[in-house]
């Protein structure tokens, strides 16, 4: 079973999400918060698999909740959907920053809650939405003339190229035939990147790429 908490200050929000979720047979929710303190202590309370983690509410709101989370070692294994009512929301790419696997609209479908659901309980990340991506190059804007990060002295040039692909979008399968080397191989590179980068999941090598400079949107010098 798929663990999952749902944080959100509404109520109606939480009981929508809570009956779309029970009714899988696959998935169990087994705790709600109502703010990002209580969220914090069900975390570690429950060990969940994955916490749907709102950024708005009072108090301690998503983004700190899912700071102190992803940097709980203890909690390495709970993963972070950040909930959001507009896709561009400002705090959105920095939720990813801070440890969160992905994001999803509020109004999204039921079947793409589900899947993002269990896309992010098997370890990935919620990147492959182009809206995703255009929140990342929102932040990359904000870091226009990016500092190389100490760890890229870490990666093999083969990484590196890893990473960039990883952060322009493509999936293990798309990274291995653009390097023409089997899809093993690529998973390879992207496991042995995000262990030296301390990377919690794929989100996080995505927001790396384009600190670091690897991955520029097409309309900055």
């Amino acid at each position: 079973m798929i663990r999952v908490v749902i944080a959100d200050d509404q109520a109606l929000v939480r009981a929508g999400f809570r009956a779309l979720l029970n009714a899988e047979p696959d998935i169990e929710v087994v705790g709600e918060a109502g703010d990002g303190a209580r969220a914090v202590q069900l975390a570690r309370q429950l060990r969940p698999d994955v916490v749907l983690m709102d950024i708005r509410m009072p108090g301690t709101d998503g983004l700190a909740a899912t700071r102190q989370i992803a940097t709980d070692p203890a909690l390495s294994g709970v993963r972070i959907v950040v909930l959001t009512t507009f896709e561009l929301d400002e705090y959105v790419a920095e939720a990813l920053r801070a440890g969160a696997a992905g994001f999803l609209v509020k109004n999204t479908e039921p079947a793409e809650l589900v899947r993002g659901v269990r896309v992010v309980a098997a370890g990935e990340g919620l990147l492959s939405p182009s809206v995703t991506r255009r929140v990342i190059e929102q932040f990359a804007v904000r870091t226009a003339s990016p500092a190389p990060p100490a760890q890229l002295a870490e990666l093999t040039v083969r990484e590196r190229e890893v990473v960039a692909l990883a952060g322009a979008g493509l999936s293990n399968d798309e990274i291995a035939a653009r390097l023409v080397v089997s899809p093993a191989t690529a998973k390879t590179h992207v496991s042995r990147a995000m262990v030296k980068l301390g990377a919690r999941d794929r989100a996080q090598l995505v927001v790396f790429a384009y600190e670091a400079g690897l991955v520029r949107p097409s309309w900055l010098p």
